[in-house]
């Protein structure tokens, strides 16, 4: 087990020739690699640096790279627009598609017991360590599994085995997964490496991966001084240290703490980026601990078409709506089709305000109907975008005609939260 490279501070900032320079040093660790695969974050995670060192990867193996398979998880394929804006020129036939319901490897499961133990009783099923068939049948001797760590709603910090068992995972372990993490509480997860989610991913590394040659190149990515996305980490390895010195580091540059809760916030959606609420949901919980009760949270949607990524869990969305804990949970236990879709139902608690505080939500292509169908209030965008226009405001806290309004230019970069809710006094 090895760390093969690894550096990083708050003010570090990796140049393009800084970034080549890093990962070509730690493949040259490796040793001679004959047949690669490159395992990266789809469109969704475009700022995490991934296609830049994936194109990187590519330069260094040349047709030894034969694969490269996006970790969709549940999200739609990439398009060909996509992939080249993200992803430069590596070949498209190295390409290839997840497909999450079928075409899948189980490597074993971790019991009951270990997830009895992990839910504090509340949930009593295994959950089966299932990875794309590519990567067990690829005969690969290199799968380089990269990404971006940062705060995440469902395994407290994004990245690492995450990548695998739920970017190229099955629908039965991506729903358990996201169920755990939302019964034992989301605010309880967020922004902690070690909680109930990973440590049923650690078991399965530990018990069931060992024999796939997963090297993971981890990315902390966070704005500098000038406002610009800076590459303030990376790490490779193929153990866990390298995923714990990107999130002690990520938790120093994307935890953005307060000293008092926000009354109102607004928070913008690229539309290149987000364009279902399956995403763009980010606004709520990432913000969720740094608003008060009571407090507005706007959510300023340009792109946002649909509800969710996968036809089947839009309708389920679009069902059930985003209502508390405790009505989805009921849903789960009488409702066939949301308990067979374990994901979804998370998703719901996720984007709930647990009536705590109010939604407003303003898409570029869904209808008052469809959005206040789903329990959230409706917002005319192009009103909002005049009142709170995206290009004027700076992140955090702003004076909009005579009122407070508090900014977050894009959710997935950080996680919000004043002490008193994280539980950390002044």
């Amino acid at each position: 087990m090895s760390l093969f490279f690894g550096a990083g501070s708050e003010t570090t900032e990796f140049s393009p020739a800084d970034l080549k320079s890093a990962l070509f040093r730690a493949l040259d660790a490796l040793g001679e690699r004959r047949t690669v695969l490159c395992v990266p974050p789809d469109f969704t995670r475009f700022h995490s640096r991934a296609g830049e060192l994936t194109g990187l990867a590519w330069q260094y193996y040349g047709d030894r790279l034969t694969d490269v398979l996006p970790a969709l998880g549940t999200h739609s394929p990439m398009t060909d627009r996509a992939i080249a804006a993200m992803f430069g020129d590596v070949p498209r036939d190295r390409f290839r598609v997840h497909d999450w319901r079928n075409g899948l490897v189980t490597l074993g499961e971790v019991p009951a017991a270990f997830l009895r133990e992990q839910s504090e009783g509340k949930l009593d099923f295994t959950w089966p360590a299932q990875v794309d068939r590519l990567l067990v049948e690829g005969g690969f001797d290199l799968i380089l599994s990269i990404g971006q760590v940062v705060p995440h709603e469902v395994i407290g910090m994004a990245n690492y085995n995450k990548n695998i068992f739920v970017g190229t995972g099955g629908s039965e372990g991506i729903h358990k997964s996201h169920f755990l993490g939302a019964v034992y509480g989301m605010e309880r997860i967020m922004g902690r490496a070690d909680n109930p989610v990973r440590r049923v991913l650690n078991y399965a590394s530990d018990n069931f991966a060992r024999h796939l040659p997963i090297v993971y190149v981890q990315t902390v990515v966070a704005k500098n001084e000038r406002g610009q996305l800076a590459v303030r980490g990376l790490y490779v390895g193929d153990d866990i240290e390298c995923f714990e010195r990107a999130a002690e580091l990520s938790l120093k540059v994307n935890f953005v703490m307060l000293d008092a809760p926000i009354r109102k916030a607004v928070v913008y959606l690229d539309p290149a980026e987000f364009k279902s609420t399956w995403l763009g949901n980010k606004s709520i919980y990432r913000t969720r601990m740094a608003l008060a009760d009571d407090a507005e949270l706007i959510v300023l949607a340009p792109g946002v078409r649909e509800f969710g990524e996968d036809p089947a869990i839009d309708q389920l969305i679009r069902k059930y709506g985003y209502v508390t804990t405790p009505e989805v949970l009921e849903a789960v236990r009488t409702n066939a089709d949301l308990s067979a879709n374990l994901s979804a139902a998370a998703h719901l608690i996720h984007g709930s305000s647990e009536g705590r505080f109010r939604i407003t939500y303003c898409p570029g292509h869904l209808s008052k109907q469809e959005i206040e169908g789903v329990n959230f209030r409706f917002g005319d965008l192009e009103q909002m975008m005049k009142r709170y226009n995206p290009a004027t405001m700076t992140d955090g806290p702003n004076l909009i005609n005579g009122e407070e309004v508090f900014f977050v230019s894009n959710p997935a970069l950080g996680l919000w939260a004043h002490r008193g809710r994280f539980g950390i006094s002044n």
